[in-house]
């Protein structure tokens, strides 16, 4: 069973920084299961802030580079995460190890965005288009009655400072084009925020049946605009 520590990490953490978290909806998180959260990504306290909402431990896939940094890269193993490997390599090898979490009742995280919201200053409203891999992922594991869950982060009130020039990730993760242009690092702090669950998008036996050939295509685009539509759609009503 995965430890609880993740948790209460994340729940100091963001106590530590005085974040003000406000959950709407929680009464459609799934308490139990296989659960796959999926969510808009534009700071790095999004994955303790998805967790403490949650209130689940939950392992997240995150980028190649973090798996380069010294200190960053313990934490990361500490927390359960799933640093992308190469691009080479990265399909197959996180495809494996989030099935063996959903396969034991275990809560995995994806932020479709990937890094281009993370790594650029982003407008809190904004919602990037979702890559497709989290539907892949969900049609093809072997897993039944696995649930997507769509989370919005509405951060009300934040502060933005430059981290560190983006060029300088290049040394770590030289495949990673966005860091090969000028510019700083921004370093989003949300002072308070609206986590808004979505309704849960539940994988049907019948979607898994018939994804292979032409179909596989239509019902993964399917499942990624649901899930994108659900993002945006709560991240409006976040602000309000």
């Amino acid at each position: 069973m995965f430890p609880a520590t993740p948790l209460m990490l994340s729940n100091s953490f963001l106590a530590a920084l005085d974040t003000q978290m406000r959950v709407l909806y929680p009464e459609r998180i799934p308490t139990t299961g296989s659960m796959l959260v999926v969510s808009n990504h534009r700071s790095f306290m999004d994955a303790p802030l998805l967790m403490a909402a949650v209130n689940r431990p939950v392992r997240f896939a995150c980028h190649h580079y973090m798996s380069r940094i010294p200190l960053m890269r313990e934490v990361l193993e500490f927390l359960g995460c799933f640093p992308l490997d190469t691009p080479e390599d990265r399909g197959r090898r996180l495809f494996c190890q989030v099935v063996q979490s959903l396969q034991a009742q275990q809560v995995v995280g994806i932020f479709p965005e990937g890094a281009a919201p993370i790594v650029k200053e982003t407008k809190p409203t904004e919602v990037g288009e979702f890559h497709r891999g989290f539907a892949h992922l969900a049609l093809r594991a072997p897993i039944q009655d696995l649930v997507i869950l769509p989370v919005a982060i509405a951060a009300c009130q934040e502060t933005t400072n430059a981290a560190f020039p983006l060029r300088l990730l290049s040394l770590v993760d030289p495949s990673e084009p966005l860091f090969d242009q000028p510019g700083w690092h921004p370093l989003v702090v949300y002072h308070q925020v609206n986590i808004l669950v979505g309704r849960p998008y539940r994988i049907q036996p019948s979607q898994r049946e018939n994804y292979h050939g032409r179909q596989a295509r239509s019902l993964v685009n399917e499942v990624t605009e649901a899930c994108r539509h659900e993002v945006h759609r709560l991240l409006k009503q976040g602000f309000y």
